[in-house]
């Protein structure tokens, strides 16, 4: 377990919910005591699509579409997947009975800043949510941290640990917490926890197993961002900025490679 301790620091996490999400905010807790949860409302996937439409053609986001279909197809098998590791790691998947939430529409919204300049949050974990802009970042008076699934910069965006694997870099699966600013996970780097994946593992899979084995890391990079003493790390990984695979690129790398 990590030493780290926030000394009655005040720590939120802002996120969409999720059981992986929720793995990870018990963890956090058993380490440095109570956290508050900013939880906001779902994003329309609609929207999400439509936006992708047009900065990437109708094509890609179709066979993007076709993935998640097939993921949600076979759902009972990553679920018995990510139950095993819950089982085996001991996870706590649901929100404990004396959990501190605050509900907002979006985490990137003057409402979703005025909750954590109410609470006096001295840091802020960003896990699974929607990008925060410039503007509400300047509203934030402490340090804001995201929880990535992905080793960064290499594999900024979606699906991290999956791309790590389908490119045959199977080393660098792992998980990144990081400084936020505007840009994509593009800020510094705080703390990395690299692992590997767990037999038969998936892309729904993959956030939950990736829970597993960085509560320490948050833990560590909560610590010394509440208490002013973060360093950042040093890394000469290329840059690039991943997005969920096309269903005739998902297909092929399953059959050939195993990676699904």
């Amino acid at each position: 377990m990590s030493e780290a301790k926030t000394a009655g620091h005040r720590v939120a996490v802002v996120t969409a919910g999720g059981t992986h999400v929720w793995a990870l905010v018990n963890a956090l807790s058993d380490r440095i005591g109570p956290v508050t949860v900013i939880l906001e409302a779902p994003e329309s996937k609609g929207a999400l699509l439509r936006a992708r439409a047009r900065r990437f053609g109708r094509i890609a986001v179709a066979g993007q579409l076709g993935t998640m279909v097939l993921t949600r197809l076979f759902r009972p098998l990553s679920s018995r997947r990510r139950q095993r590791t819950v089982e085996e790691c001991r996870l706590r998947i649901e929100p404990a009975p004396d959990q501190r939430i605050v509900h907002v529409a979006s985490a990137d919204s003057p409402e979703c800043a005025d909750a954590i300049a109410a609470m006096g949050a001295d840091v802020v974990l960003l896990n699974g949510c929607r990008l925060v802009s410039r503007a509400t970042l300047a509203r934030i008076a402490c340090p804001v941290l995201n929880f990535h699934a992905g080793i960064t910069p290499k594999y900024r965006g979606m699906n991290g640990g999956y791309w790590a694997l389908a490119t045959g870099d199977a080393e660098n699966f792992g998980a990144t917490v990081h400084l936020v600013d505007a840009g994509v996970d593009t800020g510094g780097i705080v703390r990395q926890v690299r692992s590997k994946p767990k037999p038969g593992d998936s892309i729904p899979s993959y956030a939950m197993t990736m829970a597993s084995f960085s509560a320490d890391a948050c833990a560590e990079a909560i610590e010394a961002a509440a208490s002013g003493r973060i360093e950042i790390l040093k890394t000469d990984l290329p840059s690039r900025q991943w997005y969920h695979p096309t269903i005739w690129f998902y297909l092929w790398t399953g059959l050939t490679k195993r990676v699904w």
